[in-house]
């Protein structure tokens, strides 16, 4: 379904507040009304300096000088967000991220897909299992998984319980990245340990010597700086209940200008991106760098529309597009989109995402993706800017630090018959740890061969 027939069909089904697409009916609005007046009053989760250090990473990243890696859960869940997930996550993008460095030979901008990540938009507002019908699932911020009707009832007080669990999990990050976690030496032994033990590790070897000569090289120089022990870390999601987004919308007393505080970069999803609706509006008067997530339904002339709503001055880093067009069709879709973008002089960051456009459901009813389409879809999107002489300027992943089954292949070979196994996801089909390294490790490979 196309983000305007989804429109449509919600609009149809009389879609939320403002006619915004993907709003969960809340059955009691006067409590919605007091939670959101007690999130306007809550301390921002985070600061607008971050915000504005992030977007400056990010105008690197338009300028071809960076990467931008960005990864996390497809849905956040309140009873997921532990010490133990978040430091699963934490550490592979940080071991993703030294992997990418080197091979690009550029720094690399580090974001999560966390501390926000607990809504999701769906096909259906409705699921029905027999003679039973009941609002579908949205995420753990406005309902629960169990096919009951207390649990898919919509409840107003699950945002206060998201933005508590985000402020935790912002804690935990703060304190990681900051307290000797991300030391460069003791990343760099996790990829070690690795391609040690990965059935594809020999591919890899060369690569990770390489990295143990560099950091062999700064030891000798003395280089034990703290840019080598701690790292700048961000975190995100998609803006999708505006509810909550605008009871965390704050002004900088000292500019004037006016951020969403639940995140440092926000998205507008392929079912929410509707040029004249309410999320885009939205997003238009919000000083964070933001996104849009462009599926193969996106024109030319929409995607410049975006420039000139979200990005009228064509500030470098304020607008970032994210693709997930398949493996099969990003070669012949994207470069019409970059070539109209660059002709704009729009100095925006291309990103992929090789994960949503590789979807399928298999013979047992679980949703997956493979990992050699997720890799060529990736592939395809740095061929075309290699062709068109722009930047592919980084990736955005669904993936976790566990050892899941919820994706096929990689160096684990992960097979159908073994996705039961260990399928944990609230929502869509994540990389784990180790497919996540293999996509890293082929990554830098590519952009070394620019």
């Amino acid at each position: 379904m196309t983000s305007e027939s989804a429109s449509r069909s919600h609009e149809a089904q009389g879609g939320g507040p403002a006619s915004a697409d993907q709003q969960p009916d809340w059955p009691d609005p006067v409590r919605l009304r007091e939670v959101t007046d007690r999130l306007a009053q809550a301390a921002p989760l985070v600061f607008t300096a971050e915000c504005d250090a992030l977007r400056s990473r990010l105008a690197a990243v338009a300028k071809g000088e960076a990467l931008l890696l960005q990864g996390g859960d497809c849905a956040e869940t309140f009873a997921g967000a532990t010490e133990e997930s978040v430091d699963g996550k934490l550490r592979t993008l940080l071991q993703m991220a030294v992997v990418l460095t080197h091979g690009a030979s550029m720094p690399v901008v580090k974001v999560g897909r966390m501390a926000g990540q607990f809504a999701k938009p769906r096909s259906q507002p409705f699921e029905r299992r027999g003679d039973t019908t009941l609002p579908v699932y949205r995420g753990d911020a406005v309902n629960g998984p169990a096919f009951t009707l207390r649990e898919r009832t919509p409840d107003p007080d699950r945002l206060l319980h998201m933005y508590e669990t985000s402020a935790t999990t912002l804690n935990l990050v703060r304190a990681l990245t900051a307290g000797g976690f991300a030391d460069l030496a003791r990343v760099h032994e996790w990829n070690r340990a690795f391609v040690a033990a990965s059935p594809g590790g020999r591919r890899y070897e060369r690569l990770a010597d390489e990295i143990e000569r560099a950091l062999a090289f700064l030891r000798a120089c003395g280089g034990r700086a703290g840019g080598l022990t701690t790292a700048e870390f961000f975190v995100s999601h998609e803006g999708l209940l505006l509810d909550y987004e605008r009871a965390l919308t704050r002004t900088d007393p000292a500019t004037g200008r006016t951020y969403a505080t639940s995140g440092h970069l926000l998205w507008i999803g392929e079912r929410t991106r509707r040029p004249d609706g309410p999320h885009v509006e939205y997003f238009s008067g919000i000083s964070n760098p933001i996104a849009i997530k462009l599926g193969p339904g996106a024109t030319a002339d929409t995607v410049l529309r975006y420039v000139d709503l979200l990005d009228p001055d064509r500030e470098p880093g304020r607008l970032t597009f994210v693709v997930r067009m398949g493996a099969e069709r990003v070669r012949d879709l994207l470069p019409l989109l970059v070539e109209k973008v660059a002709s704009e002089e729009a100095p925006v960051c291309w990103v992929s995402d090789p994960m949503h456009g590789n979807t399928f459901v298999t013979e047992s009813g679980h949703k997956t993706r493979h990992f050699d389409a997720v890799a060529d879809e990736l592939r395809g999107f740095v061929e075309v800017h290699r062709a068109l002489g722009t930047h592919p300027g980084g990736v955005h992943l669904e993936l976790t630090g566990d050892d899941v089954t919820e994706c096929l292949g990689g160096s684990s070979a992960v097979a159908r018959e073994t996705l039961p196994q260990r399928y944990t996801t609230a929502c869509d089909p994540r990389l784990n740890h180790s497919q996540a390294l293999d996509l890293a490790f082929l990554l830098a490979e590519w952009y070394r061969n620019r």
